[in-house]
């Protein structure tokens, strides 16, 4: 994995210039025609992008292309409107920056035109990664720079307060090398698997339970050397609300007073009264008041079991924005990004899973496949559809630079604290080059 990431380090993010150019394969392009077109090397491509075999492009598939200027050589049939579209630009950007360009848009082949990129950071965020103990080190190492938290996913608790204790002390370890701040994760998860309503009940039901969790909590982040706790209590009963309010208040106030500070993750809720064992123990208003940080869980539309969709379709995610903004405070949110694609046979029948996998792998896969990459204006994300080897249809979506810009814009939109990677485990180095582009990253250790 090494030979995916290992260039990527810290030292490459901070000599990086800011100005970035998304570009979208287009079909007859190469590694060497598109870096002849921007005047860059072929490597400065290839090594951001973890192109393993720079031969192999997809029609469709986007480059993020770091460079100190931004020209563009105008081929045969582009137009102002098609290369805004193509670089996520506007057109009025392209005309300021090319006032030798006049009002009527005429461009013609062999043109060099300016691009322009993103010349200032949007500001400063917050960005929590989840990990989970076995991650690969080469590929999370790269990700370190641009973290605030590292999220250890996870201690599992029991019905009676025990913990069921994770190797993470090796991850504490590295994330506080690199100045990341280690979050300890409980979730009220079971041993054979699975999020566990009963678990959770148990645990609110009784105060002395609570004091037993708190208390082993609590020894937990001191021995470890954690910086907070991330609270992940999923498919609680409906009736467990307040019963989960009043714990997470009393956690909260017990760590806030020994310094550590309490995160909850929380489902995509559109409204405070939305149904369903997921959504309504979850109270949004309550979590936004008690805890320090939420993490929205703004993915999973598609999902493992489901039918076919973009995992996190922008459309979907500023609904769950707009409830969200409207009852926590913008500084406690961090909205969550998913670092992963699903590919699903077709026609999707109930109780058959997708299979998961990188971003990178998508691509490739898409490459084996020869299939053309789209991309879904309104969920802003790119998808494709193949055959395999037993004449079954196939429907892949995944992320790509313009699907995690287009997520990362909302931060700014939305005035919020940053943003949460479920999970940062799998490598996906436009993404490091995308964020890095766009933000400062704020460091709390």
């Amino acid at each position: 994995m090494c030979k995916l990431n290992c260039f990527f380090h810290k030292d490459f993010l901070q000599r990086t210039v800011i100005i970035l150019t998304v570009y979208v394969v287009r079909p007859g392009d190469s590694i060497y025609s598109i870096a002849r077109a921007f005047g860059v090397t072929p490597q400065s491509i290839i090594e951001p992008n973890g192109l393993l075999n720079p031969s192999q492009l997809v029609v469709g598939q986007t480059l993020v292309i770091p460079t100190t200027d931004q020209n563009y050589t105008v081929r045969s049939g582009d137009t102002i409107y098609s290369i805004a579209r193509r670089f996520g630009v506007t057109q009025n950007a392209i005309f300021s920056a090319n006032p030798n360009i006049g009002a009527d848009g005429r461009i013609f082949p062999g043109q060099v035109i300016v691009i322009p990129g993103t010349e200032r950071k949007l500001g400063t965020i917050e960005v929590n990664g989840y990990i989970f103990p076995g991650s690969d080190e080469s590929v999370v190492r790269p990700a370190l720079p641009l973290l605030t938290y590292l999220s250890i996913f996870s201690y599992q608790v029991n019905s009676d307060g025990s913990l069921t204790n994770i190797d993470d002390e090796k991850w504490i370890q590295i994330a506080r090398e690199n100045r990341v701040a280690p979050i300890m994760v409980i979730a009220n998860i079971r041993e054979s698997g699975g999020f566990s309503s009963d678990i959770a009940s148990a645990i609110f039901a009784s105060e002395s339970v609570q004091d037993t969790l708190i208390n082993n909590v609590v020894n937990t982040l001191r021995e470890k050397n954690y910086y907070g706790l991330n609270i992940d209590f999923e498919y609680v009963y409906p009736s467990d609300r307040e019963n989960y309010n009043n714990f997470l208040q009393k956690i909260t106030e017990r760590l806030n007073a020994l310094g550590y500070i309490v995160l909850t993750a929380l489902a995509p809720k559109l409204s405070g009264d939305q149904q369903g064992l997921l959504y309504e123990a979850h109270d949004y208003p309550a979590h936004g008041r008690i805890a320090d940080r939420v993490i929205l869980m703004t993915y999973e539309w598609g999902y493992l079991a489901g039918p076919p969709q973009a995992v996190a379709p922008l459309r979907e995610v500023r609904r769950v924005l707009d409830y969200a903004v409207t009852v926590i405070p913008r500084n406690k949110i961090l909205m969550g990004i998913p670092n992963y694609g699903y590919d699903w046979v077709l026609p999707y029948r109930r109780g058959t899973l997708a299979t998961t996998f990188s971003n990178i792998e998508a691509v490739n896969r898409a490459f084996r496949n020869r299939a053309e990459i789209k991309f879904d204006e309104s969920a802003q994300s790119p998808y494709y559809n193949y055959y395999d080897d037993q004449r079954r249809q196939h429907v892949v979506w995944f992320e790509d630079a313009r699907s995690i810009r287009a997520k990362l814009m909302l931060v700014d939109e939305y005035n919020l604290a940053g943003i949460s990677y479920w999970t940062i485990e799998r490598p996906f180095p436009q993404n490091l080059l995308v964020l890095n582009s766009m933000y400062n990253i704020r460091k709390v250790i």
